[in-house]
């Protein structure tokens, strides 16, 4: 199989991660319950005329997507990919309100079409006239990484040689209240709290939209090659040793391989377990952890492949993300652990390109 590069990443989040010494400005959060995205001005980028008719996730992620073409110099992708957990549920929250407003009665069709889940990809292909192949998954918190499969299928099957490939969601006023009322949110009387130690359960809830160009040539701006993915939707606590070594071992490689692992730590007590569990296997590695940056949300995933890419670029590892003090001189191979609520396990493995 030919090896397949990610020649470009780009990241809308809490952070101010657009700007590109973002590196020396991460603010970690642990005492709202709620973060929201840093927002670009989108009149630099989308028609007025179309703000106006665009849930937040379709501005964002077609923002981002048009950064990440730009930085890997592609006008038309042969494929645009993108993975959400919960798609634009703005416009399906106004759908539903519209069904029970009006009693099921005299609906228009508008907040219908705009609510399904590939609104994102289908708004990126609308605006770049593009009629590649374009598909969207919906696998809560392992979205993306199915997302990077298939792109990393389509290219070592000479289907295509630049991919678009991203991830997003967004907050919606009324599921952010169910999400309180079901604990999934930690409860504000146990806030603020550390996010490696914590004891009680519930995130701090996050948003965001990450955008890659996955790439057959490796560029001169190539961040990293992407060398493997593995995702179970099912994990027992004492299956996460073997998970991971098994996926080391299929690529050769032991735990004393990795230079980085970016852990998923969420300060929810009950599911972090497994990031601590994981930890043993890494003696020898720098430990980092990144949603006290980014909250939790179903593509959370993308904020940490997006931190990945510039650890292994600029060979420099930010110091709020630092479990452990272990420092790396040359930084070669990275390897990322996520899930969300112990549900949904993936792994990506990095290599410097």
């Amino acid at each position: 199989m030919s090896a397949v590069y990610i020649n470009s990443a780009s990241c809308i989040s809490v952070q101010d991660t657009l700007n590109k010494d973002f590196f020396q400005h991460l603010n970690p959060e642990n005492s709202t319950q709620v973060i929201k995205a840093i927002e670009p001005n989108y009149k630099d980028f989308i028609p007025a005329a179309m703000i106006r008719r665009m849930s937040k996730t379709v501005k964002m992620s077609s923002v981002a997507s048009h950064y990440a073409l730009k930085e890997a110099g592609i006008e038309q992708p042969d494929a645009i990919i993108v993975g959400t957990g919960m798609g634009c549920s703005q416009d399906s929250e106004k759908f539903l309100k519209n069904v029970i407003d009006n009693h099921e009665e005299f609906l228009t069709p508008t907040f219908f079409i705009q609510s399904t889940h590939n609104t994102v990809a289908g708004q990126i292909a609308l605006g770049l006239q593009c009629h590649a192949y374009n598909f969207t998954y919906v696998n809560t918190s392992s979205s993306l990484e199915f997302s990077f499969l298939d792109a990393k299928l389509q290219i070592n099957d000479g289907e295509a040689e630049n991919v678009l490939v991203g991830s997003t969601d967004e907050q919606t006023e009324r599921t952010m209240e169910l999400y309180q009322l079901n604990n999934t949110i930690k409860k504000s009387e146990n806030l603020p709290f550390d996010y490696l130690s914590s004891t009680t359960d519930g995130v701090i809830w996050g948003e965001g939209s990450s955008f890659f160009v996955l790439g057959k040539e490796k560029t001169e701006n190539s961040y990293a090659q992407l060398k493997d993915i593995q995702i179970s939707n099912k994990l027992d606590l004492d299956e996460t040793q073997n998970f991971i070594g098994d996926f080391l071992a299929k690529n050769n490689l032991t735990g004393y391989d990795i230079d980085v692992v970016i852990l998923g730590f969420s300060g929810d007590a009950k599911s972090d377990i497994y990031y601590t569990k994981a930890m043993d296997l890494f003696s020898t590695s720098a430990l980092l952890y990144y949603k006290h940056l980014s909250g939790e949300f179903n593509t959370a995933s993308g904020f940490s492949t997006f931190m990945a890419c510039h650890v292994l670029k600029d060979q420099q590892i930010p110091e709020v993300m630092m479990i452990n003090s272990i420092k790396k001189d040359g930084i070669k191979n990275v390897l990322l652990y996520n899930h969300l609520s112990g549900n949904d396990h993936s792994l990506v493995l990095l290599e410097r390109a």
